[in-house]
């Protein structure tokens, strides 16, 4: 039996997984975490074999804290399934060392396969991802420009498109201000613009937030 924890902001995900996977055969719901600061006892409290992670779950700052957790719990297996756009977000998490990346609009049956072939130690993408990769190499220059931005770049970008000042973004990743001034100067030259409103709406225009 495969050992799942489901961690999300909304009570209705976690009852309509719990109700899907109730009777599986292979698959067992064991715990549901509300946010991210729960993760590391639930973790601590039982043997989990798969950790089914939104990146908008409350609490959830940064991709590098879920490199954390992966390196902190090796034998958990980390699904990204969230809402987040698959072809902006997918490769980032991937290469950040979760294993699958599902996103919220797929039936339960696929999240289910998914977790399986994750616990069987492969690395999982769905079907729309794969396709959307396959159309990368087929776009033109200014379509694959958000190919470019790191992980952190991408954080910066999301944070700002919030409305939210350097000070505000320093302090929620970690980050020292001029360290955001500088991310943020790479996201204006990376994206081909001059300031922060054309920066907000191409980012807006490629998907990438």
């Amino acid at each position: 039996m495969i050992n799942v924890c489901l961690a999300d902001n909304f009570p209705v995900v976690h009852f309509g997984v719990r109700s899907y996977f109730k009777d599986h055969p292979d698959i067992n719901i064991v715990s549901n975490v509300g946010n991210f600061f729960m993760i590391p006892e639930a973790l601590k409290n039982k043997p989990i074999d798969v950790l089914l992670m939104d990146l908008e779950l409350e609490g959830l700052n940064s991709i590098y804290e879920v490199k954390a957790i992966i390196k902190n719990n090796p034998n958990t297996k980390v699904i990204i399934f969230t809402s987040l756009s698959e072809q902006i977000y997918a490769p980032n998490a991937i290469k950040s060392g979760v294993s699958g990346y599902v996103h919220k609009s797929s039936k339960l049956e696929q999240l289910g396969v998914t977790i399986m072939k994750v616990h069987s130690g492969n690395i999982m993408l769905s079907d729309t991802i794969r396709k959307n990769l396959a159309l990368i190499a087929k776009q033109n220059k200014s379509e694959r420009l958000y190919r470019k931005l790191s992980n952190r770049e991408i954080e910066v970008l999301r944070y700002l498109s919030d409305g939210k000042k350097n000070n505000e973004i320093s302090k929620i990743l970690n980050l020292n201000e001029k360290t955001v001034s500088t991310y943020k100067l790479r996201l204006l030259t990376k994206l081909n613009v001059t300031n922060l409103v054309d920066l907000v709406n191409k980012a807006k225009t490629l998907d990438i937030v």
